[in-house]
């Protein structure tokens, strides 16, 4: 086997070569626990999910760890911004009237009912930032002592003009940065450059009446003079994944926005607190968009999970919508678009609940599968296989079996599908109507010909008197 990756550092696809044989580290930006979270950051669970499904399909055992930011992610990174604006937890803090731990556990129950019903597997490890600030602030006092940071009345600064190559991840300029930096409300005058990014803020300033920070005084830190504070959003996962996962991670995955930004920073102050490198393998995912444009809550296209379901779809409808585009690539919601993905699952479904159990995985069919899961994980291409199998003279018995183990990573249960829960389509029910009235016609071509359309849809139509029923 030869597993490619296109690495957004070095803009190759490279052959997979893991640090440990035995075990591939594997770290995924998760949400802020702020808000709930739309289609379009669900859309990068799954599509995680089925990395880590693929990884574990070819042999390998990973370590998936994906992280819960529930303090320092200022709002400022909507402008490019990172360090300023407000912090969202206190923002939906005051929003709701409840503290940020209240909000932090309602909205993680949320999200993970969310993926949950979206049948990803959960990671071996889930840290709140809250959770590892000790391992923060040690990481900030070994750059500290490596002249990597330096100290403001109103924050700790990682020196981006000591940083090797600081922006060999995104590729963009010194100038392109600089042009783009201080966009938002607040500036602190003893900042050194216009890239240098926030490791711990002070309880001063804009954030003198922070509710979320800590004394650094239970650490036994030198920075206790200084007072308390709270970390800054990218040093929350560096420090998580070294702890969790050493100080080299196989795999890095978060979307395109965190690229020349969060990663960036993570990158400079991982490398230089540990001395080697921070990721071998980064992957960054598209965005979703809605009928061409970037997902508004203004507009109303910012939509829920909830609001999926009340439409009458099924969290397996929007898994199936999100297996047809490439991780790299950006993929259009519409509602039309999510209705064909649910009359194509219930199809599939259909035709796997008439096929007999037993027989065996085609070894043809699974090298094919098997050689698309390795291009970069190409998953629509290797859908595509799954319909071609349905269609082939394979033996009906190894049709299911051979799907039922590709379904290992498309996660669509096909394993549990029971009669009782099949669902006929709208286009079967429109096709029903259609050779109904052809048959009272007596027009005998056109109910064969809609008899052959329904076989195609996953059903087998036989007659009895002028009942037409449906298997």
């Amino acid at each position: 086997m030869t597993l490619k990756i296109k690495n957004t550092l070095t803009k190759k696809k490279e052959i997979f070569q893991p640090l440990n044989k035995k075990e591939i580290k594997f770290y995924q930006c998760g949400p802020t626990l702020y808000w709930n979270q739309h289609i379009g950051n669900l859309r990068s669970v799954v599509l995680a999910d089925l990395i880590n499904r693929s990884l574990k399909y070819l042999g390998y055992e990973v370590n998936f760890v994906r992280n819960y930011t529930d303090v320092g992610h200022l709002s400022g990174d909507n402008e490019g911004d990172a360090d300023t604006g407000e912090d969202r937890m206190e923002k939906a803090a005051k929003r709701e009237k409840l503290d940020p731990n209240k909000i932090a556990k309602k909205y993680q129950d949320s999200y993970e009912e969310d993926i949950q019903k979206l049948n990803t597997i959960f990671p071996n490890s889930t840290p709140k930032a809250t959770e590892y600030i000790k391992e923060q602030i040690e990481m900030i006092e070994i750059l500290l002592e490596k002249s990597f940071a330096y100290i403001t009345p109103l924050a700790i600064y990682f020196d981006t003009s000591k940083a090797k190559d600081y922006h060999r991840l995104s590729g963009q300029s010194e100038e392109y940065n600089i042009s783009g930096a201080g966009t938002g409300e607040i500036k602190d005058k003893n900042k050194k450059n216009s890239n240098d990014f926030v490791l711990w803020f002070f309880k001063a300033g804009v954030h003198k009446n922070a509710l979320q920070t800590w004394t650094t005084i239970s650490f036994s830190s030198p920075l206790v003079e200084h007072g308390e504070g709270f970390p800054g959003w990218h040093l929350e996962c560096s420090a998580m994944a070294k702890f969790l996962l050493g100080d080299t991670l196989d795999l890095k995955m978060g979307g395109i926005e965190h690229i020349p930004i969060h990663h960036t920073n993570e990158i400079a102050q991982s490398e230089n607190a540990n001395d080697t490198e921070y990721v071998k393998y980064w992957l960054h995912n598209e965005h979703l968009l809605v009928d061409g444009k970037k997902m508004s809550k203004s507009e109303g296209t910012s939509f829920l999970l909830s609001d999926i379901e009340k439409k009458g779809f099924s969290p397996l409808d929007l898994r199936y919508f999100f297996l047809q585009a490439h991780y790299r690539s950006k993929q259009n919601f519409t509602w039309e678009a999510l209705e064909a993905s649910k009359n194509a699952l219930e199809k599939l479904q259909n035709k796997i609940q008439n096929l007999p159990d037993g027989g065996a995985v085609n070894k043809k069919y699974k090298q094919k599968f098997i050689e698309k899961i390795e291009d970069d994980f190409s998953i629509p291409e290797a859908l595509a296989i799954v319909w071609e199998i349905l269609k082939s003279d394979l033996s009906d018995i190894d049709k299911k079996f051979t799907i039922l183990d590709f379904d290992k990573i498309l996660g669509l249960k096909l394993n549990e599908i029971k009669k009782e829960n099949l669902k006929i389509s709208n286009d079967v029910q429109k096709l029903l109507l259609e050779r109904k009235k052809a048959r009272e016609n007596k027009n005998w071509q056109k109910s064969d010909k809609i008899r052959e359309e329904i076989k195609n849809l996953g059903f087998n139509v036989s007659d009895k008197g002028d009942e037409q029923t449906l298997k």
